[in-house]
């Protein structure tokens, strides 16, 4: 069995791996820069995990350094690891390892793709082939429901994967299936061509795979080179008809070829997840398994975490998380939610993430927030990147007509509570440390009552 350390252990991907390697009976160590639910959860499994990075932290003898695109040259383990000489995996380079070995063992690899919905997607499948009993090995980027974890590894005959495009690493991987959500402008700091450089890696992904499942009625799909198999709302291989939508959630009949194949129901609300769960119904249908008979189980997925995922109640104001960070998937995320609670209660909590996209998509974000009454823009997370000249959320709130309030997220808390009223849907909007918005308002509002 191999050693493996981990810079940054704590994040939602790294740690899924980690976990993964530990139930395949590895030896795992790692640092981060703070503790986290992640990294308990990795003790626990028997991880050495240390806070703060130093190269002491790096162990004499490992068979892999394991770091992500965000780790920097001058990391102090990064640069012991190259003095000494170690193997330097990127994240990606991992997952494909393990999804080589899958494949070994004669799982087959199901890869969920795209600018958007790959979380949910990947989470939807890992959920229904665990509650149906097939013992789904996976790594995905979030906790899947009922099963409360990222990633587990598991003797059955399939291998879900999220898998990332947002530094050109798609191309590493060779899936029996491969399903390409969406295709959108975003991580424009690395495809600094644009659409250009994103649909190259696709097809390079797309000529690697046996199978290729695409959504038909993505516009920007249509410039992908290949034979598909399609979902979509109009004409498609895989399509949803007679939809019915209500605060309880989403009805649809699924038609494969033209001929009925399944009713669904799903707790979840919105058009992308109508695209979401087809895409999970196609995937598994092409990996000949009968779908009907595990509908109910897509009626029990309740989401991802951290997407749209409900923190707490303070009196009659419902607190909400999201991992939104690009203008088409926080369009979503409030027509779903001005839908289930009412246009009028929606207060978005805007935390820009990376100054790259901010600037990139400076005119689509202000046109995302339609859905929401009220719009708070908070600081940009930068999220190891530097600050560029005038991109910051003040001035973006200022251009945009929105409210801006400034400092750390529990400062943002603070601010906001006074000024909420009943009824109030609070939604944080963010990939990074807007998540903690829903417990500094709880800790605020507890405070308030003493």
């Amino acid at each position: 069995m191999g050693k493996y350390h981990f810079i940054a252990i704590g994040g939602i991907g790294m740690s899924g791996l980690a976990k993964y390697l530990l139930e395949d009976g590895h030896t795992v160590t790692g640092s981060d820069i703070e503790d986290s639910k992640y990294i308990k959860a990795l003790r626990n499994l028997g991880a050495v995990v240390n806070i703060g990075h130093c190269a002491d932290n790096l162990p004499e003898n490992v068979d892999a350094v394991i770091v992500s695109t965000a780790i920097r040259e001058s990391n102090p383990e990064l640069q012991k690891a190259k003095k000494l000489g170690f193997k330097i995996y990127h994240r990606s380079d991992l997952l494909e390892e393990i999804s080589r070995f899958a494949q070994d063992e004669e799982k087959c690899f199901i890869g969920f793709s795209g600018t958007h919905g790959k979380t949910t997607t990947s989470g939807m499948a890992s959920y229904v082939l665990d509650k149906a009993g097939l013992e789904p090995a996976f790594v995905v980027g979030g906790i899947v429901p009922d099963v409360y974890t990222n990633a587990q590894h598991k003797g059955g005959k399939f291998f879900v994967a999220e898998l990332d495009e947002s530094d050109g690493t798609l191309v590493k991987y060779h899936t029996d299936i491969l399903v390409i959500n969406n295709l959108e402008e975003d991580h424009l700091d690395f495809y600094t061509d644009g659409m250009a450089g994103i649909t190259k890696v696709f097809n390079k992904a797309i000529s690697q795979s046996k199978k290729v499942i695409v959504n038909a009625d993505d516009i920007a799909i249509k410039n992908l080179s290949g034979n598909f198999i399609t979902f979509g709302l109009n004409e498609a291989d895989y399509t949803a008809k007679n939809i019915k939508t209500s605060a309880q959630g989403t009805i649809f009949d699924v038609y494969y070829k033209e001929e009925f194949l399944t009713n669904m129901f799903i707790q979840l609300t919105g058009t992308h997840n109508i695209y979401n769960t087809l895409a999970v119904v196609s995937a598994m249908n092409e990996a000949g398994l009968t779908v009907d008979c595990k509908k109910h189980f897509f009626a029990e997925f309740t989401g991802m975490g951290r997407r749209f995922q409900k923190i707490c109640e303070l009196d009659s104001i419902q607190v909400y998380d999201d991992y939104a960070h690009h203008p088409t998937e926080i369009k979503a995320v409030l027509e779903g939610a001005a839908a289930k609670f009412g246009k009028e209660n929606i207060v978005a909590v805007f935390q820009p993430h990376r100054y790259t996209r901010l600037k990139g998509l400076w005119e689509e974000f202000k046109c995302a927030f339609s859905n929401a009454n009220r719009v708070i823009v908070t600081d940009v997370y930068e999220a190891s990147e530097d600050p560029i000249e005038g991109i910051t959320g003040e001035n973006f709130a200022k251009e945009a007509g929105f409210e801006h309030l400034s400092g750390s997220i529990e400062n943002v808390a603070e601010k906001l509570l006074p000024t909420l009223k009943e009824e109030n849907v609070v939604i944080g909007l963010g990939a990074g440390t807007i998540t903690n918005l829903g417990k500094y308002l709880k800790e605020k509002k507890l405070a308030s009552r003493v």
